[in-house]
């Protein structure tokens, strides 16, 4: 097991560094000037220089790339153009914001996505296999953010059970940041679940049409000691794979959802980033998504070994 994780994470580093190298460079390969863009179209040459000055545009490619290096070594992800202040404070403080949000949906998607894909398996070919393959794919299908306004019409506006947006920090009033987090999460997971549900139903068909599970079946062992013992487990080795990607689906997914629900997230930071042209800002929020998508893959290998022992033997 030491080796086997030994290995994954020195495959990790050479990406973890591919990552840092394209979210610097993406900014470099947008056509047109950024001084120019972020100065504005009524900014004079002088203020546009100053502005090329400031970020060091003004260097040949490979001296900024070096600068930017090194500024990462030190924890220095540069200055935010609109906000005035270091980066990393700015992603920093917006974390407590985001990292909730994901979690919350994480949790609906697992204890609904699961529960609804073993039981459409179970019930295969059945209205109840329809019926939540239909509500799988509907999730799927739907754009999240009129999905999010759908439920601030219904909840918000003509329900008036929840807020329609806005948030509520958890140390002035817990209920009220709960009740903030709720369509958010809502509106982030339905996607997820659809997934998870497809995906957990079609490897459990596979699952139960296994000799070992017909075996278990034969010799009289109860119907929810075959699936929670034995089907389960491998349906899981494919399941982690979806729960890892859909973490960071969840993470990247907040950036519509925030912006549509007014939550001061990093997910809005980036968005009006991107409308600011706050170059910094944007290549701070490429990297750190990027480098969670890539630990999370690597937590996903691992998790592979634990639950599948074949995997870390070179199966």
């Amino acid at each position: 097991m030491f080796w086997y994780a030994a290995r994954r994470i020195a495959a990790s580093v050479p990406v973890l560094l591919l990552v840092t190298l394209i979210s610097f460079s993406m900014m470099h390969l947008v056509p047109g000037d950024p001084a120019a863009a972020i100065a504005g179209s009524g900014a004079t040459n002088a203020e546009i220089e100053a502005i090329r000055l400031q970020l060091g545009l003004d260097k040949p490619f490979l001296v900024q790339l070096a600068t930017w290096f090194g500024g990462l070594l030190q924890g220095d992800l540069g200055r935010s153009i609109l906000l005035n202040r270091p980066v990393w404070q700015a992603i920093v403080e917006r974390l407590p914001i985001t990292l909730p949000l994901a979690l919350f949906a994480l949790a609906l998607t697992l204890l609904i996505g699961i529960p609804a894909g073993v039981i459409a398996a179970l019930r295969a070919n059945t209205w109840v296999d329809q019926a939540v393959t239909g509500l799988a794919m509907l999730g799927v299908s739907v754009p999240s953010f009129w999905l999010a306004l759908m439920l601030i019409v219904l909840f918000g506006v003509h329900l008036e059970w929840l807020p329609t947006g806005g948030f509520v920090p958890f140390s002035e009033d817990p209920a009220a940041w709960a009740r903030s987090m709720v369509l958010p999460s809502i509106s982030l997971a339905l996607l997820q679940i659809g997934l998870l549900a497809r995906i957990t139903r079609g490897t459990m068909l596979e699952v139960l049409r296994q000799d070992y599970v017909r075996t278990a079946r034969a010799k009289g062992l109860p119907g929810w000691m075959v699936i929670g013992k034995h089907a389960l487990k491998n349906v899981m080795v494919p399941v982690v794979t979806v729960i890892g990607i859909s973490f960071g689906l969840l993470l990247s997914g907040s950036i519509v959802i925030e912006t549509v629900y007014g939550m001061p997230g990093i997910g809005r930071l980036i968005a009006n980033a991107i409308f600011g042209r706050d170059y910094p800002v944007i290549q701070g929020g490429l990297l750190l998504t990027g480098t969670i998508l890539v630990l999370l893959n690597l937590v996903v290998d691992l998790l592979y070994a634990v639950i599948d022992p074949r995997v870390r033997y070179g199966r």
